[in-house]
């Protein structure tokens, strides 16, 4: 069974996108072993300058790349857009990869991703051109795993 690794800075702090996630979160236990690790951003100023910004992103990075396992996908702005059977495809490619077939997705904190994280990934994923919050962008990266999933299963799920 593959593994799934989201490693998110931040917590999900909304209620009902907890429940998204976990609802998410139960219908891909059929499918895969997915680990969701949340991480402390650094704390930072009000207006943090831009030195300040990058020394947390790196220790942010940091700690990011200690638990990478597998085929990295680090979720940013300037990523690649791809479409959910591409996305199908990717899982696919890497459960027949080493490591036990292991994905590791990286959401980054409000400033984003480490460039080291950023190179460290396979694929750099942008969900959209649209800013979204990233506990929603959480689960909506749940749900296109889950999608990618029933794409591979040949089901009905996406039309």
């Amino acid at each position: 069974m593959q593994t799934i690794q989201i490693l998110a800075l931040g917590k999900c702090k909304e209620n009902y996108l907890r429940q998204a996630c976990e609802e998410y979160e139960k219908r891909l236990s059929r499918f895969c072993r997915l680990q969701i690790t949340e991480l402390e951003p650094v704390s930072l100023p009000q207006n943090p300058s831009e030195k300040e910004i990058a020394a947390a992103l790196e220790k942010e990075g940091a700690e990011l790349l200690k638990r990478a396992r597998g085929y990295c996908i680090a979720m940013c702005i300037e990523g690649k857009q791809i479409d959910s059977p591409t996305l199908a495809r990717k899982l696919a490619e890497a459960a027949g990869g080493g490591d036990s077939g292991a994905v590791t997705f990286f959401i980054g904190s409000s400033y984003g991703l480490a460039p080291a994280v950023k190179q460290r990934a396979q694929l750099r994923l942008s969900m959209s051109a649209m800013t979204f919050p990233h506990q929603l962008a959480r689960v909506m990266l749940l749900e296109q795993i889950y999608r990618g999933y029933q794409i591979l299963g040949g089901t009905k799920y996406h039309k």
